[in-house]
């Protein structure tokens, strides 16, 4: 008798969305092994290399032979490492009973989801938010709050809307700045209107999600920690995979509450226990080493963000905001539902990705993904040369759509 697959597999795995920028990048790669042209603008990596140094610690770290089993929360010395930069950089006090390192910023927030919630539980998501946190929430049978901001508040929730979206059943906050897909950077002033709005439930946490911290455009990077009134029930997770090319290295981190830390630090024994070793010796050089690679990176996307921007304004009704960091573009294409290229119809972002991608070779990613069905999502970590061309290509594709 033929195995039925849905009758096997669990209910939480065939609930399970996949995540549409994976999911966008095979479809590119598979286009590109048939022998196209594909640019991919789908996934969130930098495309530059790892900086010297670090790898250079890595090697060293190797040959000292640090190729062991490491303890769960992450070796001693990083973890300090952890607690000066969160001082310096951010503001934030923690001791080293507060961080725990884990296989990436994702296993911190699974991490901590598993840790926190329970059935029924509520999760407000600041939408447009990053594809996988309605995942993991949802993997943990919580409900997902989703409160969203159009373009025309450059996709940053306000204050009144979080308030609103607070019940006794709500347990968590879960938001990046700089924004994955958005590219958006809260301010002091907004994080701390924000909290005003959050302390006086002291039954919510909030999970502030900083990975983007060192592509900032703005000057300044805020963390909602800082703000006294919340300090004690934020959660701050941040990693290397964005500010230092380190995306295939696997490392992310947390600062947390002591009870918090104990408990991701728990059930990561269970599951993974501690990171890479060596990779864990040359993060500390990351932390503490020359920051100058990082900033010529952030130079670099700087200057691509505005070559997307200039291109994408000059394409009848793409709707583009002027975002602080990251190296995301997130378009408002509402302007072309409906419309049609043979018989090809545009309804939803799911419709106009597959459109510039079968037809013109551009791989980007659905905004439904994102909680924002109106946009779609461009990643600028490319050459500006593949950037102008894909522009050129989309703007092909919506000139040709009718009706």
């Amino acid at each position: 008798m033929a195995i039925v697959a849905t009758e096997i597999l669990s209910k939480k795995v065939l609930e399970m969305t996949e995540s549409a920028t994976l999911k966008m990048a095979q479809m590119a790669r598979a286009l590109a092994n048939e022998g196209h042209d594909v640019i991919s603008l789908s996934l969130g990596e930098p495309d530059f290399d790892t900086p010297e140094h670090i790898k250079e610690a890595a090697k060293q770290a190797l040959d000292d032979g640090y190729t062991k089993y490491t303890p769960v929360p992450g070796i001693p010395e990083l973890r300090q490492a952890i607690v000066r930069k969160f001082k310096k950089d951010n503001g934030l006090e923690y001791e080293m009973n507060q961080i725990v390192v884990s296989t990436g910023a994702k296993q911190t927030i699974s991490n901590l989801c598993m840790a926190l919630l329970n059935p029924g539980d509520e999760v407000i998501l600041l939408a447009p938010y990053w594809v996988s946190y309605q995942a993991i929430v949802n993997l943990n049978q919580a409900k997902v709050v989703a409160v969203s901001a159009g373009i025309e508040h450059d996709y940053k929730v306000q204050p009144e809307q979080i308030a609103a979206a607070i019940t006794d059943r709500t347990k968590m906050i879960i938001f990046s700045s700089p924004c994955n897909p958005t590219g958006s950077v809260y301010t002091k002033e907004e994080l701390t209107a924000i909290a005003k709005v959050v302390a006086p439930h002291e039954h919510v946490y909030i999970v502030s999600d900083e990975i983007y911290e060192h592509i900032n455009f703005s000057g300044s990077h805020a963390s909602i920690g800082t703000v006294p009134s919340v300090k004690d029930r934020t959660i701050t997770v941040n990693g290397f995979s964005k500010g230092w090319a380190m995306t295939g290295w696997r490392l992310g981190y947390m600062g947390a509450p002591a009870f918090i830390a104990a408990a991701c630090s728990k059930i990561q024994g269970q599951f993974t226990s501690g990171a890479n070793a060596f990779a864990q010796k040359a993060a500390i050089q990351a932390l503490e080493g020359d920051m100058q690679p990082s900033k010529d990176m952030r130079a670099a996307f700087l200057k691509r963000r505005e070559i997307v921007i200039n291109g994408l304004k000059e394409i009848p009704g793409m709707k583009v905001n002027h975002p602080n960091g990251a190296f995301y573009i997130f378009p408002d294409i509402s302007a072309y539902y409906g419309k049609k290229n043979g018989d090809f119809v545009i309804n939803n972002s799911a419709d106009f990705c597959e459109y510039i991608l079968s037809k013109y070779f551009v791989a980007a990613v659905d905004g439904d993904s994102f909680g924002a069905p109106n946009c779609f999502r461009i990643s600028y970590a490319a050459s500006e040369e593949k950037l102008r061309e894909a522009i050129r290509r989309i703007g092909v594709a919506v000139g040709e759509l009718e009706g």
